[in-house]
């Protein structure tokens, strides 16, 4: 069975290396990595400073580093039906090792963040899911919604 722990400020490196594990598999390797010494420092502060805002369960690995990560973040929007308070939760960045998968580890990480998210008072979590890992959210209660996702880069 697998462990996981809530990730510190110094895990921010190797939760950005993971993140392009997530990316690569999702779009395909080649993806640009200029990005990540910029996100480092980022990260490591905000894991730091909002530790109710940004949270992230990790699964060590055997001899050092990550083999496994799941990220989220704590919003307010006006409350609505299902949600009167308005206090949600993001779900993301749910990434393995390719040589470190089919042990739990998602899993674990993923029950981590949503028991994190309870202690918030989130009561409601949202995730995109890849076809292969909507099986594992599914097994968990998530479920598909209506609501399209639109994005404009500023």
């Amino acid at each position: 069975m697998s462990h996981a722990r809530l990730a510190t400020p110094e895990d921010a490196e190797e939760l950005i290396r993971l993140r392009q594990v997530m990316l690569d598999s999702y779009w395909g390797k080649g993806t640009d990595t200029d990005w990540q010494p910029l996100a480092v420092p980022t990260l490591r502060a905000r894991l730091a400073e909002r530790p109710d805002e940004l949270g992230a369960y990790v699964v060590d690995r055997p001899g050092g580093g990550l083999a496994a990560c799941a990220i989220g973040s704590v919003g307010y929007r006006i409350g609505g039906p299902g949600n009167p308070h308005g206090v949600g939760g993001y779900l993301f960045s749910v990434a393995t090792d390719p040589d470190m998968r089919r042990r739990g580890h998602s899993r674990a990480c993923v029950e981590g963040l949503l028991g994190w998210f309870r202690e918030r008072g989130v009561s409601q979590v949202n995730l995109r899911a890849s076809p292969e890992a909507e099986p594992l959210y599914a097994s968990l209660g998530f479920v598909r919604t209506p609501d399209p996702a639109m994005r404009l880069v500023l």
